[in-house]
Parts: C-alpha cells; structure tokens; sequence
C-alpha cells in the first residue's frame, strides 16, 4: 500500500508471522528447486519484503516504510492454506477487521508517522523481526545481494 500525504510518501507492507522464524535463503529466490512448499514460499517472501523494507527506509529518508504483521487472523487464505492449523486455532484467531487494524493506523494517525521509517510492527507497536532463538537474522551482503538480484528480475520485465 502507497499513500500520498502532501510532500511525503508513506509505503507499507504486511508481513506473516511465518517470516519470524525464516532466515533470507538466496539459494533459490524462484522457488525452482526442490519440491515446491506454497507455506514456506509465502513465509520466505515476507522475510525479504521485511528485509527490503528496512533497507529502503535506510536509503530513501524521503519515504516513510513500515511492515507490519496483522495478527493470526481467520481468512480465507489460513482456512486454505493451513487447514489443520486452522481447525486447532479457529476460535482464537482474529476477525479480518482485528487483522486489519494495525495496517489502517499506520496509515491514518499521525502517531504513527511519528515512529523511525523501516520498523515492523503488529497491534500498533513496532516489535521484533526475529524470534530470539530462530537464526533468521541475515548479513548485510546477504541482503545486499537480495535487493541487487531482485532489481536485477524487475528489469527484465520493463517495457
């Protein structure tokens, strides 16, 4: 989601619990090895979106970034995807408006414009984006190369 307010443009992007115990795998950004994993997949791709978020607010001061995670929360997606999950957690996951709550502030308050570009947050409060014991912390060549291979893929597809 982009959002224009007079001069500054303010960028967000939400993010999955799935990512906080994901380290950033270069290996196969295509997901063409191996036996395809649609949950992992989704949790890898939130690691780099998390990632690319706090290297473009540390590059672009003009931008305003943040991620953010919206909770476990009972949409159609968690039903599909994760059914299991889904039938031992339904009646403690959040509704879509629960879910939702966190993207909406940090796009209308001010509060929220107030906090440092490039943090990830969940319940209106920047958190972590790593479980203390999960290893998913990457170098900063690691996400360097991220960003460089991933701008490398988008100029295939300029017109």
């Amino acid at each position: 989601m982009c959002i224009q307010f007079g001069f500054v443009l303010v960028f967000f992007d939400r993010s999955s619990g799935g990512m906080l115990v994901q380290k950033l795998n270069l290996d196969d950004l295509q997901f063409e090895k191996g036996t395809f994993d649609g949950t992992m997949a989704y949790a890898q791709n939130k690691r780099q979106q998390v990632i690319l978020t706090e290297r473009w607010a540390s590059q672009h001061k003009e931008i305003h970034f943040s991620s953010m995670h919206p909770g476990w929360a009972d949409t159609p997606a968690v039903q599909l995807s994760m059914p299991d999950f889904h039938a031992k957690m339904q009646n403690k996951l959040r509704t879509e408006a629960m879910g939702a709550d966190t993207i909406v502030w940090l796009a209308v308050s001010g509060a929220a414009g107030q906090q440092p570009s490039g943090l990830f947050f969940q319940d209106r409060n920047a958190v972590a984006t790593h479980l203390p014991l999960a290893c998913s912390r990457s170098t900063p060549q690691e996400e360097e190369k991220l960003q460089a291979t991933l701008e490398q893929l988008g100029n295939k597809f300029k017109p």
